[in-house]
């Protein structure tokens, strides 16, 4: 799951997927401003078919927290 989250990010944000990593914080490391984070989490609930709470976005500081929360609501 963390490879297809890692890959998910890397397109929705334009990185290079090798510089995705688990302790990646979004918005300080990856640059994702409030527009391409809400559109990863549009990703983030139909690829697993999951609802994120609009709380838990500003929760999220890293990929290894959205990959937790994720495996949390499947």
């Amino acid at each position: 799951m963390m490879e297809k989250l890692i890959a998910m990010v890397s397109e929705q944000l334009g990185v290079n997927p090798a510089d995705v990593k688990p302790e990646s914080r979004m918005k300080e490391d990856l640059q994702a401003d409030s527009a391409s984070i809400m559109m990863l989490v549009m990703d983030v609930e139909n690829e697993f078919g999951i609802e994120v709470e609009d709380d838990a976005i500003e929760k999220v500081k890293t990929v290894a927290d959205m990959a937790k929360y994720i495996e949390e609501k499947m």
